[in-house]
């Protein structure tokens, strides 16, 4: 009979919360309209003695005037903690207590304001600090950190994966289901509602705008480096060197650290010669005083590059021999018990002195320059048996244990990427050891880094396991998307911390010295660290002063005494771990430059009202202009490739609040509106804009076009398609693609493109019963521009949705969190680390509740409001707020 299998044993659930640090509170999409700090300036001033320099058109004309930046302000869009979401399925498996109570506990102090008013007065309060992944260019993403968030010379590390400039051809992920893209295939570039900016290298001015975008970014970058901090820029061989030198001419020549190659693939084919490395540019932002952490890798004499480990001792240490070449491939063949060793120097150019030494009745003198070690360390090494006659001449034994590790160098070999190594979720996916191996480094846990080009959020990732804090930016919702994804269900390692109770028993535990209980407090602070592995490191030195060697003593003896006057080496990548801790992502926010979400709120009644606005939408004429030509050339795309109003002219109009005016290829009359070149586009804008369109002339669509609405948008052209009597107007908001904001100059012009997309809204069931509310995702309605119906989706376009079930209109908190993507029956689902980890706490059947288009049930909310927001595979959000009876 089998014997039965025990049970998993119970494991807590944690997360790292960095107690020490803080950050701005910065405005909530809902709060945005409490603030009235307008946008910024960043402005970077141009150096160009910094000779030799690489030029590029248009270089000259940049360098004339400071590189000025737009410093607009942030928005939080979601707050998530997924340990709430995971603490939610424990108690609804044991049931001790209601489940939206630890939600509760864990979200209540999520920023640590409990004063309302000190909540809307932005960037003059400091909160609890959160890790963030944010929406939007890295540039402009930068300079805001660095003016209204006064994070200039705070970030300790930097990785920046920027687009190679492979052949400046189309290489982006369109899609959470796709990863597999295409150079210029036709399914690859159409997508909603915006294509991916990272990636794309498809530039008007090719190689010269690519250096201008990279020289803005490393500018903007290099300000928020601390003293201490390093930068890593990832480049393949196309670009290297043009990268290498921009990055002299920004950070100096004088700061570059290293240039690493690392191996990204194990065969590649080829013409000429087969690539298999990328490279890593890694400069200091000063060089004398970077934060540097040796890493180091476990030495394998079958795999040793170094062929001076040639010589074995016998067990007695009185005899030794040269490896034979069969020893030397296969260790296992040395004999037992036999040490290998080599045969090291024991002179160098500098003194302390050239004196005789006496050993196995002959006298040595060194043959050029000076002993390493004056007459008594000469006598130690005698009594430890260390020294060795090759050949006539006295050298030193170097056994091949003395330091089991040796340091990593600037190539790295054992970094291959294959289908048996991780799975990518991501096209341009960066390797996951690469970054590790840049953050532990050059930081420690607690230090701030930043990613620019967030990806499927390897940086953010690595940091969390590591402790760090982080910052991850993008302009890709797919991105965003993957990468939200990632660390909501991501599990990670509980690696004990030096400032709490477990750490400091382990610490006693290792040095053999007892705690001291009248000592410091502990307070989990983790920038004091993690509690590390040590490998001794046996040196000569360490051996010749060592006291207690005694002549006589046996192996085992001399053995014992280096051991304890070794020096000892931290291997910062092998923290020691408690097994019985599941650790996830801790708190984070998801922002963007302006509100993002492809659906307003409509608001409450005590919701604050819009700002009127002090001037037209657009006041930037070249910027307007530049959209006019895009819209023009582009159309307006609905959800399906077949979806799409073009334009059969389109001239501008001097209006106040219409800038264009035209008619569609159907013949229907066009008024266009443009919304701001930054923020958000109002209620009172399109109203104006509205009642400006039907004056003296026929007018059948407006198109009110901006890249983020204010919360009743949706709602309000609603209202006003009803109110205004002349003609048949329909109001239609246009979503404008963010890579219209970087213009002309790094936009290239591609035709049609989805540059201009319409969106729906999620067609949501509610459903109460006995003291419960229950939401059901039953697709999305999407608008047809070609016919003006409005019809319903399935949930098959559906990556994930999320459920704030206590609504307050200041925040939206993830509270529930639902994947209709992967499933319980495929392999694919994201929770499939932590449904192993916690099985004992965790059915199988709680899981699958995390698989579904209905939630689970919930309490009536004491705001009276939920929010739903749905998420497609494209990226693309949409939410909308439920009002419902509060509880009572």
């Amino acid at each position: 009979m089998a014997k039965k299998k025990p049970a998993a044993a119970s494991v807590a659930v944690d997360s790292h919360k960095h107690v020490a640090d803080r950050r701005p509170n910065i405005p909530t999409r809902e709060t945005a309209a409490f603030s009235d700090d307008g946008v910024g300036r960043a402005v970077y001033e141009r150096d160009r003695s910094l000779d030799p320099q690489l030029v590029w058109k248009g270089k000259d004309e940049q360098d004339a005037r400071p590189l000025e930046v737009p410093a607009v302000p942030l928005h939080v869009q979601e707050k998530i903690h997924p340990q709430a979401i995971v603490e939610d399925l424990k108690r609804r498996a044991a049931a001790p207590r209601p489940a939206a109570d630890v939600q509760l506990d864990l979200f209540a102090d999520f920023n640590g304001l409990d004063d309302f008013a000190k909540k809307l007065e932005f960037y003059q309060h400091d909160q609890h600090w959160t890790n963030r992944l944010i929406l939007g260019d890295s540039l402009l993403v930068m300079a805001s950190l660095a003016e209204k968030e006064r994070l200039r010379g705070q970030v300790q590390c930097i990785f920046f994966d920027p687009p190679y400039g492979i052949k400046f051809g189309s290489n982006w992920q369109v899609s959470t289901r796709k990863r597999d893209v295409k150079d210029a295939k036709a399914e690859d570039l159409t997508r909603q509602p915006e294509q991916i900016r990272a990636f794309r290298d498809t530039w008007q001015l090719g190689i010269h705008s690519y250096l201008t975008y990279m020289r803005d970014r490393l500018t903007a970058a290099r300000s928020l480096l601390t003293d201490s901090g390093s930068i890593f820029v990832q480049i393949g061989d196309e670009n290297v060197h043009l990268i290498r030198s921009l990055m002299d001419e920004i950070f100096g020549s004088e700061n570059f650290c290293a240039l690493i190659t690392f191996k990204k693939t194990s065969s590649a084919s080829s013409e000429i010669l087969s690539g298999v490395s990328d490279y890593l540019l890694w400069y200091a932002k000063t060089h004398d005083q970077v934060k540097m952490r040796s890493l180091y890798a476990l030495k394998n004499l079958s795999d040793s590059t170094d062929g001076s480990y040639d010589c074995i001792e016998s067990p007695d240490a009185k005899s030794w021999r040269r490896m034979r070449s069969t020893e030397k491939s296969d260790v296992a063949s040395i004999p037992p018990g036999w040490r290998v060793f080599m045969a090291g120097a024991i002179t160098s150019s500098r003194p302390p002195g050239s004196f005789p030494v006496q050993y196995e009745g002959k006298t040595y003198v060194p043959s050029s320059g000076y002993w390493k070690t004056g007459e008594a360390g000469f006598k130690q090494l005698v009594n430890a048996k260390r020294l060795v006659n090759v050949n006539g001449n006295l050298r030193y034994r170097r056994y091949f244990n003395d330091f089991p590790v040796s340091p990593i160098n600037n190539l790295w070999t054992d970094t291959t990427t294959g289908t048996y190594t991780e799975a990518k979720v991501y096209v341009v996916q960066t390797n996951t050891k690469v970054v590790e191996r840049c953050i532990l480094m050059t930081t420690d846990p607690g230090d701030l880094v930043i990613d620019p080009t967030c990806g499927s959020g390897t940086t953010a990732h690595v940091a969390e396991q590591w402790g760090r804090r982080w910052i991850t930016i993008d302009t890709s919702r797919v991105a965003l998307a993957l990468a939200r994804t990632r660390l909501m269900a991501a599990r990670f390692p509980y690696y004990l911390l030096a400032d709490s109770p477990e750490g400091r028993k382990k610490q006693a535990e290792l040095t053999g010295a007892p705690s001291d209980p009248n000592g410091p407090a502990l307070r989990r602070d983790i920038h004091k660290g993690f509690v590390y592995r040590t490998v001794p490191h046996v040196t000569l030195k360490s051996i010749a002063n060592n006291p207690d060697i005694k002549e006589g003593m046996t192996r085992e003896q001399i053995d014992q005494a280096i051991a304890r006057h070794a020096d000892t080496e931290t291997l910062y990548d092998q923290p020691y771990e408690d097994k019985n801790v599941v650790r996830l992502t801790g708190p984070f926010t998801v922002e963007s430059l302006s509100p993002h979400r492809s659906l307003p709120i409509a608001p409450a009644d005590d919701e604050p009202a819009a700002p009127e606005p002090a001037s037209a939408p657009v006041a930037n004429p070249s910027f307007g202009q530049m959209i006019l030509d895009n819209l023009s050339t582009a159309g307006v795309k609905g959800t399906d490739k077949a979806q799409r109003i073009t334009l059969a002219r389109l001239d501008p109009f001097p209006g106040e609040y219409i800038h264009a005016e035209g008619e569609t290829d159907a013949g229907a009359a066009v008024r266009v509106c443009i919304g701001p070149e930054f923020g958000t586009l109002g209620d009172a804008d399109i109203k104006k804009a509205a009642l400006e369109a039907i004056k003296g002339s026929r007018c059948d669509l407006l198109l009110v076009c901006a890249f983020a609405f204010e919360a009743s948008v949706h709602e309000q052209t609603a209202e006003l398609t009803k109110e205004i009597k002349f003609g048949k107007l329909a109001i239609l908001p246009v979503r404008m693609n963010p890579d219209l904001a970087m213009g002309d100059e790094l936009l290239k012009k591609t035709g049609a493109g989805n540059l201009f997309t319409v969106f729906g809204e999620p067609d949501v069931k509610l459903t109460a019963a006995d003291g419960k509310l229950t939401v059901e995702i039953r697709g999305v309605d999407v608008f047809d521009p070609g016919t003006g119906a409005v019809r319903t989706g399935d949930v098959d376009d559906i990556a994930c949705w999320f459920l704030d079930t206590d609504y307050d209109g200041q925040s939206f908190f993830v509270r529930h969190a639902y994947f209709l993507y992967g499933g319980k029956d495929t392999k694919e689902g994201p929770y499939d680390k932590l449904k192993k980890a916690l099985r004992a706490e965790i059915d199988e059947g709680e899981w699958s509740k995390l698989y579904s288009a209905v939630s689970q049930p919930f309490p009536v909310p004491t705001t009276g409001k939920i929010a739903v927001k749905v998420i497609n595979h494209f990226g693309d959000e949409v939410l909308k707020v439920y009002t419902v009876p509060p509880a009572r």
